[in-house]
């Protein structure tokens, strides 16, 4: 070990700030919606006097398969999320009036239950406009065609959400609620919010939190709502030849900026929270955003860097429009701006539409375990940013970084205009240098460094690797960082830095406490299960029992009585086998027609084509699935590597799911997707004309521009077994 070296100019510098004055007391919970042990101030919820960071992550009941609720429930969990945010999409449950349905997958009720079930807290957000990308906003069509000032206070108006909301609050039936959301981004009508507060109340509908969107300048009622907010890294609702929008760059920087309400109008005393980070993005027709895990993480990093305490994700797993005739997304064709697919909302969400995983779980529940380790350490503290800040958007020189408590915030990284390498990184902080010298910081690093952490009586003085979770052991806990690509890992403690090299094995600091860094290999397969850390390629998941399920057989857990990782004990469901995955035959029976550049045009966006357009002009393919592929028993996935422009995969001529094509794999649960034995499947798709203007992401472009003419290829269709391996108790 060497000695710490004292502060020098060239670092560079930031001072913490304090709080300015004591916390106040936020204007809820009401009384008569209080919870025992639950608390909310300007600066962060409390939960049995402790701060608590909330992590929301999005999934809509009515878009997934009832039968998949516990699973996606268990996966949501074991990504680190703790709060189960949903829409209640009035069209899908009362599309024709009178006719309302809260059965099977629209059970309201259950879901709920199923989520108590998992350990996870709710928001409901009831609308009753809630978009979703749902036709109306979510209202069904006789709701559209009534003769009302709709989203405002007409007194037809708000006799029909009367009703609606009357139905709702039967069908929740007094089961608990942290929060219910009214509206979605309804930007000047305070008055309204208010009175849907009223009608939500009088239909029995509580919770201790009431809340409403804030972005985009919403006026708010004061003290009646908490104000939320969103950060996207991309969106499919902005023009096919724009350029990568500025709000959207925003979002890769730490700021004290939270988009507030007018100051006519301010809210009142709450903190900073967020309910629409983006998890993915939909792919609308015209436009086809495809965010990066990182580019996921590293938007929900700055917010946590700069000052949120409640980390809130929209989706955090996708799903499948119900069927139904012409079906209820928004399109063109009813007045929308955007056109996306009439059933597959995917929305490249950490928990995908078929119930797989994509990296951007793995990136996030590093952050959502760190949250549940250190978020009441975050929270005491207000953010600093830092002497020298980036100027504007475009700036990408100047590093992006602040602290927040005990710990350093970088965040270099963002999409579509790559950033250098940057060169000679040291900070002091509050006059401590770190690290020992100075370092070069590597595109797509990601961080939260600990900077005078105590942890359980030892103080960690600073540490050039991410904190993750702390474990309980027999001999002490056991800090576990995870090392950042291309930066070298330094501890320091007791005045001298060490050297840390990741590994497996821990290093032991001040006699007192074992320190895990992990590499970043492992740290993209770790898991943090309540005490736990597991490293695993494999998707995990548990419930409010612990108990892991895995996608495979490979689960490793740390032990800290030895120091070291021991396999799990897991059992396999079913005869144990690694599972079947075979390449599927797929033969043409109908070559495509001629397609044109464009299918029409509304406000400048390129349309979709027709259903009918789309049936006579899509090759169609025949998909020779293998017979254990549709066993009775069988959970298999099919993964579909294609180019082109629209697809549907068909189940005995009936759409079971659709896709815009952006470049990235497919995946479909054949399950889900209703196949059995005997199934006639097909794959119909549409080609992507030369010269088309859709917008698509960088490497599907250049695949397009490439062909020689209309774009069209199914390149690769696997099956795959899905099986099961659970702890053994």
């Amino acid at each position: 070990m060497r000695p710490a070296e004292p502060a020098s100019a060239a670092a560079l510098g930031v001072r913490r700030r304090a709080w300015a004055g004591p916390a106040v007391a936020a204007p809820m919970p009401a009384a008569r919606d209080a919870r025992a042990g639950l608390a909310l101030t300007d600066r962060h919820l409390l939960r049995d006097g402790r701060p608590w960071v909330p992590v929301s992550g999005e999934l809509h009941y009515s878009r997934v398969p009832r039968e998949r609720w516990a699973e996606r429930l268990e996966l949501m969990r074991s990504g680190g999320v703790t709060v189960v945010s949903t829409y209640v999409p009035w069209i899908h449950h009362e599309a024709e009036r009178g006719a309302v349905r809260f059965d099977g997958r629209l059970d309201l009720g259950a879901f709920l239950d199923g989520c108590r079930a998992a350990g996870l807290e709710v928001v409901l957000r009831i609308g009753p406009w809630v978009h979703g990308e749902l036709r109306g906003g979510g209202f069904p069509d006789w709701v559209r065609a009534a003769p009302v000032v709709h989203r405002s206070d007409d007194p037809g108006y708000l006799a029909l959400v009367r009703a609606w909301f009357g139905r709702i609050g039967a069908a929740v039936g007094g089961r608990k609620l942290l929060a219910v959301q009214l509206e979605n981004e309804l930007l000047d009508r305070p008055g309204h919010l208010v009175t849907l507060k009223g009608l939500a109340r009088a239909a029995g509908l509580a919770a201790p939190l009431w809340t409403a969107t804030a972005w985009d300048g919403a006026v708010l009622p004061p003290r009646e709502v908490m104000p939320v907010y969103s950060g996207y890294a991309d969106g499919f609702w902005t023009d096919a030849d724009a350029p990568w929008d500025p709000a959207f760059r925003a979002h890769f920087f730490f700021s004290d900026a939270w988009d507030p309400p007018r100051p006519a109008a301010a809210p009142g005393p709450f903190p900073p929270a967020t309910c629409e980070l983006g998890g993915g993005m939909a792919t609308a027709y015209h436009r086809r955003p495809r965010p990066s895990g990182r580019d996921v993480a590293a938007v929900a990093l700055c917010k946590i860097g700069s000052g949120s305490v409640w980390q809130g994700f929209y989706m955090y797993a996708g799903g499948t429009n119900p069927p139904g005739p012409g079906g209820t997304q928004e399109s063109h064709a009813t007045g929308y701006p955007n056109d996306v697919p009439r059933l597959g909302y995917d929305f490249h969400a950490p928990i995908g539409e078929a119930g797989t995983l994509s990296p951007g779980h793995a990136e996030l529940r590093r952050q959502h375990a760190f949250l549940a380790a250190f978020g009441a350490d975050l929270a005491a503290a207000p953010a600093s940013l830092p002497d020298e800040r980036p100027d504007g958007v475009e700036d990408g020189a100047t590093l992006r970084w602040a602290v927040r408590g005990p710990f350093l915030f970088l965040a270099w990284h963002q999409p579509h205009v790559p950033l250098a390498p940057y060169r000679g990184a040291r900070f002091a902080v509050d006059g401590a240098l770190l690290p020992s010298r100075p370092v070069d910081i590597p595109p797509g690093t990601l961080a939260a460094w600990p900077v005078g952490l105590d942890v359980h009586g030892v103080r960690l003085d600073w540490a050039t690797a991410s904190a993750l979770t702390v474990l309980p052991g027999p001999g002490g806990p056991t800090l576990v960082l995870c090392a950042e690509e291309g930066v070298p890992v330094e501890v320091a403690a007791g005045g001298a830095v060490l050297a840390a090299e990741p590994g497996r094995a821990p290093l032991r600091l001040l006699d007192r406490l074992d320190v895990l860094v992990l590499t970043p290999r492992d740290a993209a397969t770790a898991w943090v299960c309540d005490g736990r850390l597991l490293l695993s390629a494999a998707d995990l998941r548990w419930g409010a029992d612990r108990r892991v399920v895995a996608s495979g057989p490979d689960v490793y857990v740390y032990d800290p009585a030895l120091r070291a990782f021991r396999r799990l004990a897991l059992r396999p469901d079913g005869d144990g086998g690694a599972g079947e995955a075979e390449d599927v035959e797929v033969r043409l029976v109908r070559a495509a027609g001629e397609v044109p550049a464009q299918y029409g045009r509304r406000d400048g966006r390129p349309s979709a084509p027709s259903p009918e357009v789309f049936d006579e002009l899509a090759a169609v393919y025949e998909v020779a699935l293998p017979a254990w592929a549709v066993a009775p028993d069988a959970d298999a996935l099919l993964h579909i590597d294609w180019a082109g422009d629209v697809a549907e995969l068909r189940v005995d001529g009936r759409a079971a799911t659709d896709r815009f094509w952006d470049g990235s794999r497919w995946v479909v649960s054949l399950r889900d997707a209703g196949c059995a034995p005997g199934s006639a499947v097909t794959l119909h798709v549409l080609p992507l004309a030369a010269g088309s203007p859709v917008h698509l992401p960088a490497d599907a472009r250049r695949r397009a521009d490439a062909a020689t003419g209309p774009l069209l290829a199914v390149d690769r269709v696997l099956a795959q077994w899905r099986r099961a391996w659970r702890e053994v108790a």
